[in-house]
């Protein structure tokens, strides 16, 4: 019998040339039949693989997509189309994507420029005459004011919540508009009265009014970071065992230091304090945990 290599593979493959009996056609047709059952299950599973993969992200993009399709950001009055570019790319930055515009100036190319690659949220933009007319034509169910200045017990309608609040309460399956107002006014108080809850950004009291692109990126930002998380695998926080056990390597490094015992303490509790405040995960601690060792081997 005589070898011959086949090619140069990843895999040596070897042929074998030999003189055989030949297979009778009732064994060419059982091995032909295994082999056609064996491809078929595995074609099966492979196709079975590809719908689950094809399932799981329409289950996780589900929240999102109500996120971008439920939520209308609407602008009242705007003075000038640049400030419309800002809001539009802004909301670009974020996903959303209903801009309305009520009552709005001309739109010239400067709304278009500033909106850089959110100009066709500006295209798109539903234009009304009134807050009404908007109202009528779109089923809204819950309406945001937005403020910069806030209100008391004094006015009712003012008392605003923050906006990480409202990311908490906001129910993204329901259609719901947040209200910017004119640069140099703001919403009146009527139409902060109908809107359901009114939102406010903390800021300094000397000067709290924010632009409204800057306003519009931090409850955006509120909004969408629980929407949508990053992968976070490899980086959970370290548990309280993992950490004891760093501090315990630490300590006896510590002990055998020829320092004073006050000096051993405060040494110990300034590592134990840097441990806990950077919030380091299990990985990190795995990794400082084994050059601690090291050292500590080199110590003995």
């Amino acid at each position: 019998m005589e070898l011959i290599n086949i090619g140069d593979t990843a895999v040596s493959e070897q042929k074998v040339v030999e003189t055989a009996p030949i297979n009778s056609p009732e064994e060419d047709k059982k091995a032909e039949k295994k082999s056609t059952s064996t491809k078929k299950a595995k074609s099966r599973g492979q196709s079975l693989a590809i719908k689950d993969l094809q399932q799981q992200p329409k289950e996780e993009e589900t929240e999102l997509d109500l996120f971008k399709s439920n939520i209308y950001i609407v602008f009242v009055e705007c003075e000038t189309p640049g400030n419309i570019g800002f809001l539009a790319r802004t909301m670009a930055n974020f996903g959303l994507k209903n801009l309305v515009l009520i009552n709005p100036p001309t739109l010239t190319p400067e709304a278009y420029y500033q909106a850089t690659h959110g100009k066709y949220i500006v295209e798109n933009a539903l234009v009304y005459s009134s807050l009404d007319e908007f109202y009528q034509s779109k089923r809204i169910d819950f309406k945001v004011a937005s403020t910069g200045v806030a209100g008391g017990s004094y006015n009712l309608s003012r008392i605003p919540i923050r906006p990480e609040k409202l990311a908490e309460s906001i129910n993204i399956n329901n259609k719901i508009t947040i209200l910017f107002g004119r640069e140099g006014d703001g919403l009146s108080n009527k139409e902060i009265e109908n809107c359901d809850i009114c939102v406010s950004i903390p800021t300094d009291p000397t000067y709290p009014i924010l632009n409204i692109s800057h306003a519009a990126a931090i409850i955006f930002y509120e909004l969408f970071k629980n929407k949508h998380e990053y992968a976070v695998e490899g980086l959970e926080e370290s548990t309280a065992l993992e950490k004891e056990y760093l501090i315990k390597d630490m300590m006896e490094m510590i002990d055998k230091l020829d320092i004073p015992q006050h000096k051993k303490k405060n040494g110990l509790k300034t590592f134990k304090n840097i441990v806990n405040r950077a919030f380091i995960t299990g990985r990190e601690a795995h990794t400082l945990k084994g050059i601690l060792r090291r050292i500590k081997n080199k110590m003995e």
